[in-house]
């Protein structure tokens, strides 16, 4: 058990550029794709997440300063500290029972396959840290580690359900078939979804306003590298840099916004062939079935509502902590939210004006989540030694995935002792989820049925 422990445990450590595309060229030959293709497949997808990394990390680091700047104009003093995604990571698989939730993952997948409760393999599994995080706080909440497994298992399931539902939309969205998204941030479109069925009751906000219909209405100022020059001057102007800071910032926005979609190509020419191969492999073996490839959300990437949304939020998310009560943390290491704004492009279908006031109103369950999870996340820090912190100092996060979710599922058991808002707030989105679910399975179920009709009359 302990060889094996070491052996995932420095897969894992590789990251999902190395590890994802490892997962990929098995599977790929495992349904029979020439084992050449199937190499190549992996390689370029590696190519793929590294090139989107690389972006992201360029991004953030041009973006992070000139927020800092922002805040450290108003003279607001927050104590926790934002350590991101990756410090969550960290301290997540210092658990002394990570290593338990890999076995847990593939078990529950596999099991759900052969009893056709889902057609989603989910080769995301460097992700299992969402797992272990979910699980880690409730042991910072209750102590007991059967709820903590038990827990996670329930997201284990949601995950995969929750691709099922979004494949058919993804594919609609990215136009890369037979892939879908198991990352557990998608998870917030439950609580976006009646806000948005609201929205699209006004007549403004129902039509089609894509970044495409953005371009057609204002030109060359649409184009990804104009846009992205522009929104740097606006941050560059927000922060009080010099001009030639602030002209720097500009051209690295437009950089970033240009490459986004290009580096996208390289996630659907990896995935198609492998896509193809799945397919066909099921259609032999299970006729009239269909396996999904469940991935992290990078393969969108090349959405350009995504990252515009994403830009919003920054000034958005900074002027919510310097006001809202109740919250704590200082957002910097995940002020670029990629969390609130892919399930805010999933259950929008993509429309930016929407897209913009659902990232506006989530912006502060961020924050009051990140908040709440300070105590117990530097409680594990300290115990382990994952993170160093200078005494008295807190760590959390600012863009925790799901936020919703994971603390209603974490904090429930504060029923216990009174609480009994986590459990509504559960019951919320339990309940957000199953009529989401239903909604995006009838969409599916709907285009499905206008393309078999569409065929019948080419046909006749």
């Amino acid at each position: 058990m302990d060889i094996l422990k070491t052996v995932i445990d420095y897969l894992l450590s590789l990251g999902a550029a190395i590890f994802v595309p490892i997962i990929i060229i098995i599977a790929g030959i495992a349904v029979k794709m020439k084992v050449k293709d199937a190499i190549s497949a992996g390689i370029t997808l590696g190519v793929a997440f590294t090139g989107m990394t690389m972006l992201i990390s360029f991004m953030t680091g041009a973006i992070t300063p000139a927020a800092e700047a922002m805040l450290k104009s108003t003279g607001i003093s927050l104590p926790i500290l934002d350590g991101g995604w990756t410090t969550m990571s960290t301290i997540s698989w210092s658990w002394p029972y990570a290593f338990l939730m890999f076995p847990l993952m593939i078990g529950i997948n596999v099991l759900m396959l052969i009893i056709n409760k889902t057609n989603t393999f989910n080769a995301d599994i460097w992700n299992v840290w969402g797992k272990i995080f979910t699980a880690v706080a409730v042991v910072g909440i209750t102590g007991n580690i059967f709820l903590a497994f038990a827990v996670a298992a329930v997201q284990i399931v949601f995950e995969l359900k929750s691709a099922d539902a979004h494949q058919h939309r993804i594919e609609k969205l990215s136009g890369i078939p037979g892939v879908t998204c198991t990352h557990k941030m998608v998870f917030l479109a439950a609580i976006f979804y009646p806000i948005d069925k609201m929205l699209r009751k006004i007549p403004a906000l129902d039509r089609k306003f894509d970044a495409e219909t953005l371009k057609s209405k204002i030109g060359v100022f649409a184009e990804n590298h104009v846009l992205g020059f522009l929104l740097g001057i606006v941050f560059g102007v927000l922060a009080r840099y010099s001009v030639a800071e602030t002209l720097t910032l500009a051209i690295q926005a437009a950089t970033a916004l240009t490459l986004f979609p290009v580096i996208t190509k390289y996630f659907m020419q990896a995935l198609s062939p492998i896509s193809e191969a799945v397919s066909d492999f099921m259609n032999k073996k299970f006729e009239g079935r269909t396996l999904l490839v469940g991935l992290d959300w990078p393969f969108m990437g090349g959405s350009n509502e995504i990252w515009l949304a994403i830009i919003f939020t920054v000034p958005v998310t900074l002027l919510f902590s310097m006001f809202l009560p109740g919250n704590e943390i200082l957002p910097f290491a995940g002020i670029i939210n990629i969390s609130i704004a892919v399930p805010a492009y999933l259950v929008t279908g993509g429309n930016l004006l929407r897209m913009i006031i659902l990232c506006t109103i989530g912006s502060p369950i961020f924050l009051w989540v990140g908040t709440a999870f300070a105590p117990f996340m530097t409680q594990l820090a300290n115990q382990t030694g994952a993170v160093e912190l200078a005494a008295g100092q807190m760590i959390s996060n600012s863009s925790i995935d799901a936020p919703v979710f994971t603390y209603a599922f974490s904090h429930v058991f504060k029923f216990l002792e009174g609480n009994f808002i986590p459990a509504v707030i559960l019951l919320v989105w339990v309940t957000c989820f199953v009529f989401y679910y239903r909604d995006l399975m009838k969409e599916a179920k709907a285009d499905k049925g206008e393309s078999e009709i569409t065929g019948t009359e080419e046909i006749a």
